[in-house]
């Protein structure tokens, strides 16, 4: 059964308002010796799947190799609210990104590749490996 989001519920809206416009997540990859490794990091929900764009040397694509499963986090409101964990399959696949998926995550991120020193074609070509994270659960209040 795919994933999907009830949007007719208060905790379905907030995680998919959330989902598009926050601008970190927290992907959590399992390493080589079976230890989670979380790392913030920028990302694009397509109301199906998130992109993440990652360079070609990044760890998170040998623990996404070894191991797909994944999670993802959004930041609570640190009062232990606000809590959402999305559970997911995530592939390092050929498949690119359509024209408008990354123009909206160039878009989303603009400010963030300015503080890096790169034009968006520099950071495309610099961050040219694809990440897709299918989700497969979600949780949280």
């Amino acid at each position: 059964m795919p994933f999907t989001i009830d949007t007719t519920t208060p905790f379905g809206e907030r995680v998919e308002r959330r989902l598009n416009s926050d601008r970190i997540i927290w992907l959590t990859t399992v390493d080589s010796k079976g230890r989670p490794q979380p790392r913030p990091v920028w990302f694009l929900w397509t109301g199906e799947e998130f992109l993440i764009l990652s360079r070609p040397e990044g760890f998170k694509l040998r623990h996404i190799r070894q191991n797909p499963h994944v999670a993802l986090n959004l930041d609570g409101d640190g009062q232990g609210g606000d809590i959402i964990v999305v559970l997911g399959e995530g592939q390092v696949v050929d498949k690119s990104p359509s024209e408008s998926e990354l123009e909206a995550f160039l878009a989303k991120y603009a400010d963030g590749v300015r503080r890096l020193g790169l034009t968006p074609e520099q950071f495309k070509t610099r961050y040219k490996v694809h990440i897709w994270i299918t989700p497969t659960g979600l949780r949280g209040h």
